[in-house]
């Protein structure tokens, strides 16, 4: 990955080596990568909302691992689009006051702008979200296997930062396991979402070392924290929520225990770790994500023990009724992390 260009009017996206011009752009034709999962019911589940896929640890919209091969992507434009207010209303406001006091005193800042590497971007509600709440000039680096989600989070970024500065934005294809020290040369500030959760211990090494050794911060939001309540309370939630947590750790990844590794990897390279809850709460106005959610749930929990199926098929009944008719509440528990990083002298 190369240095980002100097920033331009966000009207104006140029194509140049290395950042993809979507001026011009067009959106892939949805298709078989968008097509429906199933769920213990038979009803569809929104790719995104349920099990990945056949294979454990592989993220849809971020390639984590260097496998050679072309597989399609798996979360759905759909899935994003119905959660990001709950993201937006979840994420930890208490954490932006430290970050802009350090963004406010990074080596190199004073007339400059801020340089956003956005990681497994998806259709960019992170940028959407901050962006606004940032004083100053900003260049956001959109990262993501998927161009169709890509090209969604280019033409829907935001153009003005808090104080009505310009906000400019190109995109890449890219690996997180390639987020160098040197790939980060010049940025100011590393973010994701749902991220932490879908990878491995030596990932979320390799991740903070990068921002380490770049000398930014990093604001990791709405990973997951192992954690959900529903009213009404139901014998089958623990045993649910026990098999869920166990599929979120196939194939050695972290799941629920992410955000303690990052901040154990954060801190032993020197920096200054915050965590702060960022739960979805989801009542009545969210029937539809609910709804979504609980289907994938459910039935990450039987795939993960196939022996929960006839149980289980009843409880996503009972609790899909309730939601239809306005009764089901709840509380899916989500960590943010902050890690402010010691600055290099000449940073951004």
């Amino acid at each position: 990955m190369t240095r980002p260009t100097t920033t331009q009017p966000a009207a104006a996206i140029p194509a140049q080596p290395g950042p993809r011009d979507v001026t011009g752009a067009a959106p892939a034709t949805p298709g078989g990568d968008m097509a429906a999962t199933g769920s213990t019911d038979g009803a569809s589940v929104i790719p995104g909302a349920g099990p990945a896929g056949p294979r454990p640890g592989e993220r849809a919209t971020v390639r984590l691992r260097d496998t050679g091969e072309d597989e399609p992507p798996r979360y759905a434009p759909e899935w994003l689009q119905l959660r990001e207010p709950a993201d937006a209303a979840a994420r930890s406001y208490d954490l932006l006051d430290p970050l802009r006091i350090r963004l406010a005193n990074l080596p190199g800042r004073s007339g400059s702008g801020l340089v956003v590497h956005d990681v497994g971007c998806g259709t960019g509600s992170m940028g959407r979200w901050l962006a606004p709440r940032l004083d100053g000039t900003q260049h956001w680096v959109l990262h993501d296997r998927d161009p169709y989600l890509l090209h969604f989070a280019a033409v829907a970024s935001p153009r003005s930062a808090a104080d009505g500065s310009h906000v400019t934005v190109e995109t890449r294809r890219g690996d997180v396991a390639r987020l160098t020290p040197d790939a980060l040369a010049g940025a100011s500030l590393v973010t994701a979402s749902a991220l932490l959760d879908v990878l491995t211990r030596e990932e979320i090494g390799a991740l903070a070392a990068a921002c380490a050794g770049a000398g930014c911060p990093a604001l990791l939001t709405l990973s997951v924290a192992g954690r959900v309540e529903l009213t009404e309370p139901h014998p089958l939630d623990a045993e649910i929520t026990e098999a869920f947590n166990a599929h979120q750790r196939r194939g050695g990844l972290l799941g629920p225990d992410a955000v303690t590794a990052a901040a154990e990897a954060f801190t032993e390279h020197g920096a200054t770790v915050r965590l702060n809850p960022s739960p979805w709460r989801l009542g009545p106005e969210e029937a539809a994500l609910t709804e979504q959610w609980l289907r994938g749930w459910v039935g990450a929990a039987v795939e993960e023990r196939p022996e929960l199926a006839e149980r289980a098929g009843a409880y996503l009944a009972e609790r899909l009724e309730a939601c239809a008719a306005g009764k089901l509440r709840v509380v899916v528990h989500h960590t943010d992390l902050l890690a402010l990083c010691r600055p290099v002298d000449g940073g951004a």
